[in-house]
């Protein structure tokens, strides 16, 4: 399986002038730990994170090292923090460059990336421009669906486009709803506010050409104010 395979297409992003507080909002509200800065031919500059926004000047908490520390630290690093600390937009306080994968890229791969970089999402680009956003929650999706696909493979990527189209057709926004299809199997994860909802996403998946049976694992209840994402 690939990214394209389990990412999330519908991704939050800011740009680089988005302010700060915009981007904090942004986080608490659509509950995600991190964002994309994307430039405006869509290609994507920097991320910032929950981490990048934790010591704030106007929080209270800037880092103050201790004055052996303070010998140690070069010109570079000084400047970094004080950005982090002062800046007001997200190229003042984006962490660069932001590490990326292509759509085609194998989830092993993407897996080794997160470990490595100790980050919990990367950004799908294809031809440079972001097309979605591959987390920790999305790579479990996979590898679940994976475990539970027959041995003969099926056209997964096209089932996929047919439930994710069918789920658009009935007016469900995407941002909490995550499809994985593995040997013809649709996997779908998420949340929605009603029952009716769930349906039409189980109706979406059953309908679609090529599928051999549906897990629906959405749950129901209360959409928080904005709805966020696997991300």
């Amino acid at each position: 399986m690939h990214a394209k395979d389990v990412m999330t297409t519908s991704v939050v992003t800011v740009e680089p002038d988005t302010d700060v507080r915009t981007i904090a909002r942004f986080l608490i509200e659509r509950r995600i730990s991190a964002v994309p800065v994307v430039d405006q031919a869509g290609r994507v500059v920097g991320i910032v994170s929950e981490g990048d926004l934790m010591r704030r000047a106007e929080a209270g908490t800037e880092r103050h090292t201790s004055w052996w520390l303070e010998l140690l630290a070069g010109p570079e690093e000084k400047a970094r923090d004080y950005a982090k600390s002062h800046g007001l937009t997200a190229k003042d306080v984006m962490t660069r460059p932001a590490v990326t994968v292509a759509d085609d890229a194998p989830l092993g791969e993407i897996a080794t990336l997160l470990e490595r970089h100790r980050i919990k999402r990367v950004p799908v680009v294809r031809d440079g421009t972001i097309v979605g956003i591959v987390s920790r929650a999305n790579l479990l999706h996979g590898l679940v669906a994976k475990a539970a696909a027959p041995a003969v493979a099926s056209d997964d990527a096209g089932i996929r486009e047919q439930v994710i189209a069918g789920i658009k057709a009935a007016g469900i926004p995407e941002t909490y709803v995550n499809v994985v299809v593995a040997g013809g199997i649709v996997h779908v994860w998420g949340f929605v506010g009603s029952e009716a909802e769930k349906d039409a996403i189980r109706i979406a998946a059953e309908t679609a050409p090529g599928v051999k049976t549906v897990q629906n694992n959405v749950a129901v209840g209360a959409y928080p104010t904005l709805r966020g994402g696997w991300a």
